[in-house]
Protein backbone atom coordinates (compact mmCIF):
# COMPACT_ATOMS: atom_id res chain seq x y z
CA UNK A 1 0.00 0.00 0.00
CA UNK A 2 1.41 3.55 -0.79
CA UNK A 3 1.69 6.07 2.61
CA UNK A 4 0.05 8.94 2.09
CA UNK A 5 2.68 10.96 2.21
CA UNK A 6 4.39 9.64 -0.46
CA UNK A 7 1.45 10.29 -2.66
CA UNK A 8 1.19 13.73 -1.45
CA UNK A 9 4.79 14.28 -2.26
CA UNK A 10 4.26 12.88 -5.97
CA UNK A 11 1.28 14.95 -6.27
CA UNK A 12 3.26 18.01 -6.05
CA UNK A 13 5.20 17.36 -8.90
CA UNK A 14 2.64 15.54 -11.30
CA UNK A 15 -0.87 15.91 -13.02
CA UNK A 16 -2.47 18.66 -13.25
CA UNK A 17 -1.96 21.65 -10.69
CA UNK A 18 -4.05 23.17 -7.92
CA UNK A 19 -5.98 19.96 -7.25
CA UNK A 20 -5.62 18.80 -3.45
CA UNK A 21 -4.90 15.00 -2.66
CA UNK A 22 -8.89 15.54 -0.68
CA UNK A 23 -10.14 16.23 -4.24
CA UNK A 24 -8.11 13.15 -6.00
CA UNK A 25 -9.61 10.68 -3.14
CA UNK A 26 -12.96 12.09 -3.93
CA UNK A 27 -12.25 11.19 -7.73
CA UNK A 28 -11.10 8.07 -6.84
CA UNK A 29 -13.90 7.43 -4.70
CA UNK A 30 -16.70 8.27 -7.46
CA UNK A 31 -15.16 6.96 -9.84
CA UNK A 32 -15.34 3.23 -8.06
CA UNK A 33 -18.75 4.13 -7.22
CA UNK A 34 -19.95 5.59 -10.69
CA UNK A 35 -17.52 3.47 -12.83
CA UNK A 36 -17.17 0.20 -11.31
CA UNK A 37 -20.04 -1.00 -8.58
CA UNK A 38 -22.79 0.27 -10.54
CA UNK A 39 -21.36 -2.13 -12.99
CA UNK A 40 -21.39 -5.29 -10.61
CA UNK A 41 -17.91 -5.40 -9.24
CA UNK A 42 -18.02 -6.36 -5.76
CA UNK A 43 -14.76 -7.66 -5.01
CA UNK A 44 -13.46 -5.16 -1.85
CA UNK A 45 -9.84 -5.56 -2.29
CA UNK A 46 -10.23 -4.78 -5.75
CA UNK A 47 -12.02 -1.51 -5.02
CA UNK A 48 -9.88 -0.34 -2.41
CA UNK A 49 -6.97 -0.67 -4.33
CA UNK A 50 -8.89 1.28 -7.03
CA UNK A 51 -9.33 3.96 -4.50
CA UNK A 52 -6.12 3.99 -3.69
CA UNK A 53 -3.97 4.30 -6.66
CA UNK A 54 -3.34 7.74 -8.21
CA UNK A 55 -4.46 7.74 -11.61
CA UNK A 56 -3.71 11.01 -11.86
CA UNK A 57 0.22 10.27 -11.44
CA UNK A 58 -0.25 7.80 -14.93
CA UNK A 59 -1.41 10.31 -17.13
CA UNK A 60 -1.24 13.90 -18.54
CA UNK A 61 -5.27 14.62 -18.61
CA UNK A 62 -7.59 17.22 -16.94
CA UNK A 63 -9.99 14.44 -16.18
CA UNK A 64 -7.56 11.25 -15.11
CA UNK A 65 -10.51 9.87 -13.52
CA UNK A 66 -13.09 9.81 -16.07
CA UNK A 67 -15.06 7.00 -18.07
CA UNK A 68 -12.63 6.29 -20.59
CA UNK A 69 -9.45 5.38 -22.73
CA UNK A 70 -6.90 8.03 -22.86
CA UNK A 71 -3.60 8.12 -25.17
CA UNK A 72 -0.41 7.95 -23.94
CA UNK A 73 2.79 8.41 -25.87
CA UNK A 74 3.69 6.19 -28.96
CA UNK A 75 0.49 5.50 -29.59
CA UNK A 76 -0.53 4.11 -26.91
CA UNK A 77 -3.70 3.80 -24.48
CA UNK A 78 -4.33 3.45 -21.40
CA UNK A 79 -7.92 1.82 -20.74
CA UNK A 80 -10.27 2.85 -18.95
CA UNK A 81 -10.92 1.99 -15.33
CA UNK A 82 -13.35 0.08 -15.50
CA UNK A 83 -11.74 -2.51 -17.98
CA UNK A 84 -8.40 -2.26 -15.93
CA UNK A 85 -10.44 -3.50 -13.50
CA UNK A 86 -12.70 -6.29 -15.13
CA UNK A 87 -9.08 -7.75 -16.06
CA UNK A 88 -7.89 -7.85 -12.84
CA UNK A 89 -10.93 -9.35 -11.62
CA UNK A 90 -10.74 -12.09 -14.36
CA UNK A 91 -7.28 -12.84 -13.49
CA UNK A 92 -7.58 -13.31 -10.01
CA UNK A 93 -6.07 -16.20 -8.18
CA UNK A 94 -7.65 -18.90 -6.78
CA UNK A 95 -6.47 -17.86 -3.21
CA UNK A 96 -5.88 -14.06 -4.63
CA UNK A 97 -3.61 -11.46 -5.76
CA UNK A 98 -1.28 -10.89 -2.16
CA UNK A 99 1.59 -13.07 -2.88
CA UNK A 100 0.69 -14.32 -6.23
CA UNK A 101 3.03 -13.71 -9.42
CA UNK A 102 1.54 -11.74 -11.94
CA UNK A 103 3.58 -10.95 -15.45
CA UNK A 104 1.92 -7.98 -17.25
CA UNK A 105 2.30 -7.98 -21.39
CA UNK A 106 2.46 -3.86 -22.12
CA UNK A 107 3.32 -1.42 -19.23
CA UNK A 108 1.85 1.66 -20.97
CA UNK A 109 1.95 4.65 -18.27
CA UNK A 110 2.31 1.53 -15.27
CA UNK A 111 -1.29 2.17 -13.66
CA UNK A 112 -2.62 -1.33 -14.32
CA UNK A 113 0.81 -2.70 -12.89
CA UNK A 114 0.46 -0.22 -10.02
CA UNK A 115 -3.29 -1.96 -9.33
CA UNK A 116 -1.67 -5.14 -9.43
CA UNK A 117 1.36 -4.38 -6.72
CA UNK A 118 -1.42 -2.64 -4.50
CA UNK A 119 -3.69 -6.08 -4.46
CA UNK A 120 0.08 -7.59 -2.84
CA UNK A 121 0.86 -8.95 -6.32
CA UNK A 122 4.83 -9.63 -7.01
CA UNK A 123 4.94 -7.85 -10.57
CA UNK A 124 6.72 -8.65 -13.83
CA UNK A 125 5.23 -5.88 -16.58
CA UNK A 126 6.89 -6.20 -20.08
CA UNK A 127 6.81 -3.08 -22.29
CA UNK A 128 8.12 -2.61 -26.37
CA UNK A 129 8.85 0.96 -26.19
CA UNK A 130 11.57 1.82 -24.88
CA UNK A 131 10.63 5.22 -23.84
CA UNK A 132 7.28 3.98 -22.15
CA UNK A 133 9.29 1.90 -20.28
CA UNK A 134 11.54 4.23 -19.18
CA UNK A 135 8.55 6.63 -18.35
CA UNK A 136 6.65 3.84 -16.55
CA UNK A 137 9.66 3.19 -14.12
CA UNK A 138 9.85 6.85 -13.43
CA UNK A 139 5.37 6.97 -12.66
CA UNK A 140 6.07 3.94 -10.65
CA UNK A 141 8.38 5.34 -8.60
CA UNK A 142 7.11 8.29 -8.03
CA UNK A 143 3.56 6.89 -6.33
CA UNK A 144 5.74 4.47 -4.33
CA UNK A 145 5.57 1.16 -6.40
CA UNK A 146 9.20 0.43 -6.35
CA UNK A 147 8.63 -3.04 -6.19
CA UNK A 148 7.37 -3.94 -9.70
CA UNK A 149 9.75 -4.95 -11.71
CA UNK A 150 9.91 -3.13 -15.61
CA UNK A 151 11.13 -5.24 -18.46
CA UNK A 152 11.68 -4.19 -22.08
CA UNK A 153 11.42 -6.65 -24.72
CA UNK A 154 8.82 -8.74 -26.72
CA UNK A 155 5.62 -9.21 -24.27
CA UNK A 156 4.49 -11.86 -27.12
CA UNK A 157 7.40 -13.90 -25.90
CA UNK A 158 6.65 -13.68 -21.89
CA UNK A 159 9.37 -13.66 -19.26
CA UNK A 160 10.44 -16.88 -18.69
CA UNK A 161 12.54 -15.75 -15.75
CA UNK A 162 10.01 -14.97 -13.23
CA UNK A 163 7.91 -17.90 -14.27
CA UNK A 164 5.47 -19.37 -13.57
CA UNK A 165 2.67 -17.15 -13.17
CA UNK A 166 -0.30 -17.44 -11.21
CA UNK A 167 -1.70 -14.64 -13.30
CA UNK A 168 -0.55 -12.87 -16.64
CA UNK A 169 -2.60 -9.91 -17.87
CA UNK A 170 -2.25 -9.17 -21.65
CA UNK A 171 -3.32 -5.40 -22.30
CA UNK A 172 -2.62 -5.66 -26.08
CA UNK A 173 -4.73 -7.58 -28.36
CA UNK A 174 -3.43 -10.70 -30.90
CA UNK A 175 -4.97 -12.71 -32.93
CA UNK A 176 -4.37 -15.81 -30.62
CA UNK A 177 -2.65 -16.03 -27.02
CA UNK A 178 0.59 -16.58 -27.56
CA UNK A 179 2.08 -20.33 -26.83
CA UNK A 180 5.07 -18.65 -24.58
CA UNK A 181 2.44 -17.21 -22.48
CA UNK A 182 0.26 -20.43 -21.86
CA UNK A 183 4.03 -22.43 -21.23
CA UNK A 184 4.85 -19.55 -18.50
CA UNK A 185 1.21 -20.08 -16.84
CA UNK A 186 1.31 -22.30 -13.75
CA UNK A 187 0.35 -25.33 -14.14
CA UNK A 188 -1.67 -25.23 -10.94
CA UNK A 189 -4.74 -23.02 -11.87
CA UNK A 190 -2.79 -20.51 -13.48
CA UNK A 191 -4.98 -18.21 -15.27
CA UNK A 192 -4.60 -15.55 -18.35
CA UNK A 193 -6.63 -12.32 -19.64
CA UNK A 194 -6.21 -11.09 -23.12
CA UNK A 195 -8.15 -9.50 -25.56
CA UNK A 196 -7.93 -11.90 -28.54
CA UNK A 197 -9.16 -11.25 -32.25
CA UNK A 198 -8.15 -8.55 -35.44
CA UNK A 199 -6.59 -4.94 -35.02
CA UNK A 200 -9.92 -3.97 -35.29
CA UNK A 201 -12.25 -5.74 -33.19
CA UNK A 202 -11.50 -8.73 -30.03
CA UNK A 203 -13.31 -10.58 -27.35
CA UNK A 204 -11.60 -10.28 -23.73
CA UNK A 205 -10.54 -13.88 -23.12
CA UNK A 206 -9.84 -15.40 -20.33
CA UNK A 207 -7.93 -18.50 -20.45
CA UNK A 208 -7.42 -21.27 -17.65
CA UNK A 209 -4.64 -23.95 -16.94
CA UNK A 210 -5.12 -27.21 -15.17
CA UNK A 211 -1.88 -29.25 -15.18
CA UNK A 212 -1.51 -29.90 -19.30
CA UNK A 213 -5.17 -28.79 -20.18
CA UNK A 214 -6.31 -25.37 -20.95
CA UNK A 215 -10.09 -24.13 -20.82
CA UNK A 216 -11.17 -20.38 -22.44
CA UNK A 217 -13.60 -18.48 -22.13
CA UNK A 218 -14.57 -15.32 -24.13
CA UNK A 219 -15.89 -12.49 -21.58
CA UNK A 220 -16.67 -9.67 -23.52
CA UNK A 221 -16.16 -7.58 -26.61
CA UNK A 222 -13.14 -4.59 -26.22
CA UNK A 223 -11.01 -3.04 -28.44
CA UNK A 224 -7.30 -2.95 -27.95
CA UNK A 225 -4.10 -1.74 -29.36
CA UNK A 226 -2.26 -4.58 -31.41
CA UNK A 227 0.10 -6.82 -29.32
CA UNK A 228 2.75 -6.41 -32.09
CA UNK A 229 5.79 -9.10 -31.74
CA UNK A 230 6.98 -12.35 -32.82
CA UNK A 231 3.64 -14.15 -31.56
CA UNK A 232 1.18 -11.21 -32.12
CA UNK A 233 0.78 -8.84 -34.88
CA UNK A 234 3.40 -7.46 -37.05
CA UNK A 235 4.85 -3.82 -36.54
Amino acid sequence: MVAPDRIAESGRVSGPHGVSEEDWAAARNRMVIDQLERRGLRDEELLRAFRTVPRHLFVESDDPYGDRALAIPSGQTISQPYVVAAMAAAARPEDGYRGARVLEVGTGSGYSAAILAELGAEVTTMERHPSLGAEGVDRLRRAGYDGVSVVVGDGSLGWPDGAPYDAIIVTAAGPSVPKPLLEQLSPEAGRLVMPVGTREQQWLTLVQRHGSAFTRREVEPVVFVPLVGEHGFEA
